[in-house]
C-alpha cells in the first residue's frame, strides 16, 4: 500500500510555477499590486492625511467620552461647573487665607483661577494621555486607525472641559471689576498654543504608557511638583523679590518653563491693562521679553516632536 502510494506521488506533476512571481518575487509583486504588510507605519505625510481623514472620529470619539465622564452622576453633566469651582474654592482657602499667598497680588481670586484651571488643562491631558493606549487594548487590535487619534482625543476632551472652566473665569473677571478689551481676544491664540503644547505631551507619555505601564502612577508626583514651581497658586515675582540672591539662571527657569509662561500670558490677557505693570520685573504679573515668541516656540518643538515620537513606534502599540 506504502509503494503504490509512493507512486502515485512520484507520478503527480510539479504545480506551474507564476512567471510573474518567478521574474519579481514576493516582495516586488506585493508593490506592483498596492499590497501592503498590515499594521506597518505609514511614511509620515501619509499617517498626518491618515490621520486627518479620521478626523471626525477623533472628535466624535472624544465628545462620546466627555459626556459618559459623569453619566453614572445624579447630577451628570453640572459636575463639568462644579468641579473647578470647589477645586478653586479649595485652593483660595488654603494658599488665600492659611498661606496669605495673595500679598501684593491685586485680584487674587482671578489670578488663582487662572493658574489652577491652565494647569488642569495641562495635567489631566498628561494624565488621561499617558493612559490612552494601554487602557484602549481591545479597540486597538479590533480596529486599524492611527494610534495618534486616541491620546490627541484625550486632550480633546480636556479641552472640553476647559470650556466650562474658562466660563468661569470670565465671570469672575466681571465680578471682579475686569473691563473687557482687545486684550481678551489674545486668550484665543494662547489656548490654542497650549492645546498644542499639551496634545505633544500626551502624545509623549502615551508612547511611554504603552510600554511601561506605571507611567500614569509616577506622572502626579511630576506634576505636582511641576505646578508648586510654576507659580500656579502665587506670585513667581513675590517669591524672588523675598529671594533676591537667586541665580539669574534659575530666575530664567522660573519665568520660562511652559507652564509658567502659559498661565503669565493669560494672566496678562485678562487681568492686566498696563504695559509698565505687566513687565515691571517685581509686578506679579511680570511678563518675561519675548514671551509669546517663546511660548510658540514651546507648543512647535513639543507639538511636532512629540507627535514624531509617537508615530515613530506606531508598529508597537497594541502588541505583546
Amino acid at each position: 500500500m506504502s509503494e503504490s502510494a509512493e507512486i502515485v506521488l512520484e507520478e503527480l506533476p510539479a504545480p506551474p510555477v507564476d512567471p510573474e512571481y518567478a521574474e519579481l518575487g514576493g516582495t516586488k509583486m506585493a508593490d506592483k499590486y498596492g499590497l501592503k504588510q498590515s499594521g506597518k507605519r505609514p511614511p509620515l505625510l501619509d499617517y498626518i492625511r491618515i490621520l486627518w481623514g479620521r478626523r471626525h472620529f477623533v472628535t466624535g470619539y472624544a465628545s462620546a467620552k466627555n459626556r459618559a465622564l459623569y453619566s453614572d452622576a445624579k447630577l451628570g453633566q453640572i459636575w463639568q461647573l462644579l468641579t473647578p469651582i470647589l477645586n478653586v474654592a479649595v485652593y483660595f482657602f488654603v494658599f488665600g487665607f492659611l498661606f496669605s499667598q495673595s500679598r501684593g497680588v491685586h485680584d487674587f481670586l482671578l489670578f488663582l483661577v487662572i493658574g489652577v484651571f491652565l494647569f488642569n488643562f495641562l495635567q489631566t491631558a498628561m494624565v488621561f494621555g499617558s493612559r490612552s493606549i494601554s487602557d484602549q487594548l481591545v479597540l486597538i487590535r479590533a480596529l486599524h486607525f492611527p494610534r495618534a487619534a486616541l491620546p490627541i482625543s484625550a486632550t480633546i476632551i480636556q479641552l472640553q472641559q476647559l470650556g466650562f472652566s474658562m466660563l468661569i473665569v470670565l465671570i469672575v473677571a466681571a465680578a471682579t471689576g475686569q473691563v473687557p478689551t482687545w486684550r481678551w481676544l489674545l486668550i484665543v491664540p494662547a489656548l490654542a498654543l497650549l492645546f498644542t503644547f499639551n496634545t505633544g505631551m500626551a502624545l509623549i507619555v502615551a508612547r511611554m504608557g504603552s510600554v511601561l505601564t506605571d507611567t500614569s502612577q509616577l506622572l502626579p508626583f511630576i506634576l505636582r511638583t511641576w505646578m508648586y514651581v510654576s507659580g500656579v497658586m502665587y506670585s513667581i515675582a513675590s517669591v524672588l523679590k523675598d529671594h533676591p540672591g537667586v541665580p539669574v539662571w534659575m530666575i530664567n527657569l522660573a519665568y520660562y518653563n511652559p507652564a509658567a509662561l502659559f498661565i503669565t500670558l493669560v494672566r496678562n490677557c485678562l487681568m492686566s491693562n498696563d504695559y509698565a505693570v505687566a513687565h515691571a520685573w517685581q509686578s506679579p504679573l511680570y511678563q518675561p521679553p519675548f514671551a509669546w515668541l517663546i511660548m510658540l516656540g514651546w507648543a512647535v518643538a513639543f507639538g511636532i516632536g512629540g507627535f514624531v515620537y509617537f508615530w515613530k513606534a506606531e508598529e508597537q502599540y497594541g502588541r505583546g
